[in-house]
Parts: C-alpha cells; structure tokens; sequence
C-alpha cells in the first residue's frame, strides 16, 4: 500500500498535515512508543461485516477504549456483527491488516463502507490515523478531518458508545 494517494488527496483539499514515520506498527500496543511525542488523539480502526456479508462497517474509536462487539452491534443496529476478512479489507478499502484507518475510503470508489466515529473524537483538535501503510502516522485536525470524510462522500455517523 502506498501512502502517497493519501498525500495527494490532502495536499488537492489544501488540508494540513504532519507526518511521522516509523517502523511498522500493526497495533496500538505497537505504535504507543511511537506516539509519544505527536500531539494528537490516537485511534483504534475497526473494519467489520454484517451477518450476510453485504455491508461493511469501519469503526474508529479513541485508542484507550476496549471494544464491546454486543454493544456495538445494539448501538449500530446493524445485526450481527464480525470482523471482516483480509480480502473484503483489501477489496473495499484497498487495504492490509494493521494498516486500516479512514484513509482507506479513498479506495472505496462505490461508497459501499459506511463509518461510524466515536463521539470522544469530535471533541479532539487533531486526530492521528496512518495513511495507508502501517510504517507512519498522520495528524490532521478534527475539522480537516470532517472536510476529508465530506469530500470522500461515504455515509458517516457519529456514535457514543462506552468502552467495554
């Protein structure tokens, strides 16, 4: 996966960034050493299917909040939930495990992934995500963040759900 799509498309909605580089991190767990020094919310990015597979779902969320998928499911009130494979991944976001974040949507050209963002992100100045590639992380603002989903055109809801 190349970050530069992401870059380009930033760069055309003249959305400010900063970029850092580091070694793959395919978890949180492995990013945290990472994002020590980056002021920013960090976030979890959850890619998930529906029960018939016809619907797909990214959840982002702040990174200190453990996931319930029940709760979840009550809260989207799209059945039954799991998440999706490597190759839906691949096929609608154009992504690899570890390296998911709204940035995939690019990659979305049918709008077919709808995304649900964690209330506690909208309170935030700047939100980090990586840009398609797990070897770095980039941080724009809140607002610039809105101004991506709303140019990028799939269907978005923000949602308050508590951690687990």
């Amino acid at each position: 996966m190349n970050p530069d799509k992401v870059y380009k498309s930033l760069n055309e909605l003249h959305i400010p960034y900063r970029s850092y580089d580091h070694p793959p991190t395919p978890s949180v767990e492995d990013a945290l050493p990472y994002w020590e020094n980056i002021d920013a919310v960090h976030c979890k990015n959850l890619f998930f299917r529906n029960h018939k597979g016809n619907k797909h779902y990214l959840v982002i969320f702040h990174y200190l909040k453990q996931l319930n998928i029940k709760q979840l499911e009550q809260l989207l009130k799209q059945g039954k939930l799991s998440f999706a494979s490597e190759k839906r991944m691949l096929k609608y976001l154009g992504l690899l495990p570890g390296s998911v974040s709204p940035f995939g949507l690019i990659n979305d050209t049918g709008k077919h992934v709808q995304l649900f963002i964690d209330e506690d992100l909208m309170i935030a100045e700047n939100i980090s995500f990586h840009p398609n590639i797990n070897t770095a992380t980039v941080v724009i603002s809140k607002d610039d963040f809105l101004k991506f989903l709303n140019h990028q055109g799939n269907q978005y809801t923000i949602i308050g759900f508590n951690p687990a």
